[in-house]
């Protein structure tokens, strides 16, 4: 007879904990894209200036003048709906990647070229991790505003199509209890009855899955709502919570690591639900959508086309020194207060002291 306990004691443990294994699965779905829209970047290699899933080539300017680092070089600027990127065009290797979501402004000015001399030319002010970069570029090509159209109109579009890809809280999302849809995105699934559980109650909505995003919505208020992006999800999972199995979707950490739990019965569907999202997930991740939308009137040339060949320079590089190539780019516009002097030895006079990176020998190569 305790034979007969233990054993179905045993049994009903390991059902137990199958179950458990079955609703505890996680869907990992980590980074869909190096996001190069939130980057800038100094000599990046060639693998890295190419077009990532979701890019694409919108312009190509030629010959552009990189006024702020490359002063007097002429070179090619790549406008596509993440960022820009420009290179020179005897040495490619020479090169930046500016992302649009690190752009704070772009204007107009009269700069100092080597190639133009005074002429009107593109500014742009970024700001990457709490560092501010400024860039100059000139059209090489007198009385062509083409320059400006490109990279002011394409950073307009990026700016105006950020539902794609931000994380939203509280947005104008719904409108006659259905959601309003994005261009190029469509529902695959509405889900009622489903539990938002960032509260001790919970609150009843309605669940739309798309081809670009995840949105749920409350059924007593629409404006309490959330919109998730498949380009911001990190991880999908069915975990135990006190309100009973959920599914849980943790977004990344540039959207700030939100942990959102849902509660859907039965827990079939529960599970048919979590596979559903993470294999839109998957798809979204192969071809990603944007939502960039900017046409030219004049098609640029394909990318094959652009190639430049590889000079074989007779000069030794060191992989391990420093570059100082972001230098040149540097704007100390957010500097609050002077910075306190210390002695230099290689000058012998009091100087103010260097920002963590900075070398007073490349301060000089840049000057020179």
């Amino acid at each position: 007879m305790c034979v007969c306990v233990c054993v179905c004691v045993c049994v009903c443990v390991c059902v137990c904990f199958l179950r458990f294994l079955r609703f505890s699965r996680v869907f990992v779905c980590g980074s869909l894209v190096v996001r190069v829209f939130s980057r800038v970047r100094f000599e990046v290699s060639r693998q890295q200036m190419k077009m990532r899933p979701g890019e694409v080539l919108i312009d190509c300017l030629e010959p552009i003048e990189d006024t702020k680092g490359n002063n007097g070089e002429k070179g090619r600027l790549l406008v596509t709906n993440l960022r820009i990127i420009w290179h020179s065009v005897v040495l490619p290797r020479v090169n930046l990647s500016v992302g649009y979501n690190c752009f704070v402004n772009t204007t107009t000015r009269t700069a100092n070229s080597k190639l133009r001399g005074q002429t009107e030319a593109l500014y742009i002010l970024t700001k990457c991790n709490n560092t501010r970069f400024e860039f100059i570029f000139t059209n090489v090509i007198p009385g062509s505003p083409r320059l400006f159209a490109s990279v002011i109109s394409v950073h307009r579009a990026y700016e105006t199509s950020k539902m794609y890809r931000e994380l939203k809280l509280r947005s104008a999302l719904i409108q006659n209890k259905q959601l309003r849809l994005l261009p190029k995105e469509q529902v695959y699934n509405k889900i009622n009855g489903v539990w938002n559980l960032s509260s001790d109650q919970g609150n009843l909505g309605t669940f739309f899955i798309t081809n670009v995003r995840v949105v749920w919505h409350a059924n007593m208020n629409d404006s309490f709502n959330v919109s998730i992006p498949y380009l911001q999800i990190r991880s999908i999972k069915i975990r135990d919570s006190k309100f009973g199995l959920a599914l849980v979707i943790e977004s990344s950490q540039a959207t700030g690591g939100y942990v959102l739990g849902f509660k859907i019965d039965p827990v079939e569907k529960l599970e048919e639900i979590a596979k559903e999202i993470h294999s839109l997930h998957k798809v979204f991740s192969v071809s990603p959508i944007f939502g960039v939308d900017y046409e030219m009137e004049e098609k640029p040339q394909q990318l094959e086309d652009l190639r430049v060949e590889q000079i074989e320079e007779d000069v030794e590089i060191e992989a391990n020194e420093p570059t100082d190539a972001f230098v040149a780019y540097f704007a100390d516009g957010n500097k609050q207060q002077d910075r306190e002097p210390v002695f230099s030895e290689e000058l012998g006079l009091a100087i103010e002291k260097l920002k963590d990176g900075f070398t007073l020998q490349g301060l000089w190569e840049v000057m020179g």
